[in-house]
């Protein structure tokens, strides 16, 4: 874990602070000037409001989006769109410390989550990575000529942007999930309409700020309407004029959205919820893979769609990884999210934290042994935290084994043998991530592919980066982001045939 001094300290509010909407190119206050606050979950304060979008301001940002697509030359200019994504970069470079701050007071995030995940990896490649990208991709092929009822006919494939993405974001890694998005989007000629998440507003109106001073993003390409109020978000949703929506977020709101775009026959990405689970073999370096199954859980609060949350243990070991793991948990260190040593802060608000709580009394109920925590920690009166908790004795079909928690809780699963372990992995509605252990890299690539998820990781490995496609299985998703894939999902696909 890197340990370097916390940024939040060193601003105040006010320059934390940007309450702003961007919209067809300028920076500006909601349509009745109303606003909603911005609160920080570690201390329960409010850390400044940000404008609520109005039905007006986002139909106005959809209609610049639309025009931004329809009339410039934004879709087909390559190189000036490469231009524009390298500049935004460099003005997210200047502001990393700015950046850095406003994802602690507003996402709860721990200083240190900052250096990987929230801040530092998504500044390293998830728009550098689709920029580079714009030289290299085929956007067009030849095809062989075809004789057909005794024409002749040449032929070629087009790549097309597909237009205005709706693009919604989550407030767990909001600003990760915006420059993924925006980095693709972009890249590929689209426009975008862009909704954070309302606990979590100030990284997308930074960066909206950033566009509209730093940029010579056209008016139009991008806007970004922050709002509390869902029934205001779901008209991005809705509206004919934005041709595909972008979600990251929970299951239930994303079954929602393909119900609602399912007559419009709009394009869809979604990544979802996960139960991710770690195998760990009977052969494996406990100490090693269980200490990580500790931290994986526990971090960022347990706010993480592909964080390991099902640890399965061989039964002629459980015993020892128990105890393994319940040393580990002992050790997690939690509560201020500026102390760099901190790796759990807390949840993102009073109701995920209720969520949680109530997923708690849920494994008790079930008969699930509750190892450690369980409780608001008595230390930290002010703030959404719950300490790390651990259940043991836990059935592959009790609910805290088989839907998303999204707090610091982790199960653990003991199995037969190696085939009763992919079961249980398997025996979820879920199917975004997991983990497998084993002395033998061999032995745990084998299990590996036998796990039905978007990504796994083997003794520790990390699939992450923009060039990785990113996504889940069954209800964790539809489609992949970064990659060649999540490129490939922002493009329509074009056949012409002339004589």
């Amino acid at each position: 874990m890197t340990t370097t001094k916390p940024g939040p300290d060193a601003l105040t509010p006010a320059e934390l602070a940007e309450p702003r909407l961007l919209i067809d190119g300028r920076l500006t206050e909601s349509g009745d000037e109303s606003a909603f606050p911005n609160i920080n979950p570690a201390t329960e304060e409010v850390i400044g409001l940000t404008f609520d979008a109005t039905a007006d301001d986002i139909d106005r940002a959809i209609a610049a989006a639309r025009r931004a697509f329809d009339e410039t030359n934004w879709a087909t200019d390559h190189a000036f769109r490469k231009h524009c994504l390298l500049q935004l970069q460099e003005a997210l470079e200047k502001n990393r410390e700015q950046l850095r701050s406003v994802l602690v007071a507003e996402a709860g995030a721990p200083v240190s989550t900052t250096h990987h995940m929230q801040l530092e990896t998504p500044l390293g490649d998830d728009l550098l990575w689709p920029a580079q990208a714009i030289d290299t991709y085929p956007w067009e092929r030849d095809l062989e000529d075809n004789d057909f009822f005794g024409t002749r006919s040449r032929r070629k494939v087009h790549k097309e942007p597909i237009g205005v993405v709706g693009a919604i974001v989550p407030w767990n890694f909001p600003l990760q999930t915006t420059l993924n998005k925006l980095g693709m989007a972009l890249a590929t000629g689209n426009t975008v309409v862009l909704k954070p998440a309302a606990q979590t507003p100030w990284n997308a109106t930074h960066l909206g700020r950033l566009i509209a001073e730093e940029t010579d993003i056209p008016a139009g390409v991008v806007n970004i309407v922050p709002t509390a109020r869902d029934e205001r978000a779901q008209r991005i949703v809705d509206d004919p004029r934005v041709d595909m929506i972008s979600f990251t977020g929970s299951t239930a709101t994303g079954r929602h959205i393909q119900e609602r775009v399912a007559p419009m026959t709009k394009r869809l990405l979604l990544e979802l919820g996960g139960k991710s689970a770690h195998i760990v073999l009977d052969d494996a370096d406990f100490e090693r893979a269980l200490a990580s199954s500790a931290f994986q859980a526990c971090l960022h609060g347990g706010q993480g769609c592909a964080l390991q949350t099902r640890v399965l243990l061989p039964r002629s070991r459980h015993a020892e990884g128990l105890t393994v793991i319940e040393a580990a948990f002992r050790a997690v260190a939690y509560g201020d999210p500026t102390d760099p040593v901190t790796i759990q802060g807390p949840q993102i608000s009073a109701e995920q934290r209720d969520k949680v709580e109530e997923y708690i009394r849920i494994g008790q109920a079930e008969g699930a042994r509750l190892v450690l925590g369980g409780s608001r920690p008595a230390h930290l009166p002010r703030g959404y935290y719950i300490e790390p908790t651990l259940f043991a004795d836990v059935a592959p079909g009790m609910r805290i084994a088989q839907e998303e928690i999204f707090g610091p809780v982790l199960a653990v699963l003991p199995y037969d043998d190696e085939e009763h372990a992919v079961r249980i992995a398997n025996d979820s509605p879920y199917g975004l991530s997991g983990a497998v252990s084993s002395a033998s890299t061999e032995r745990a690539l084998a299990v590996a592919r036998r796990i039905r998820t978007g990504t796994v990781s083997v003794n520790g490995g990390v699939a992450h980066g923009a060039d990785a496609p990113y996504g889940g299985y069954k209800a964790s998703g539809i489609g992949r982001q970064s990659g060649p894939e999540g490129f490939e999902a922002h493009l329509e696909t074009k056949t012409v045939a002339w004589c």
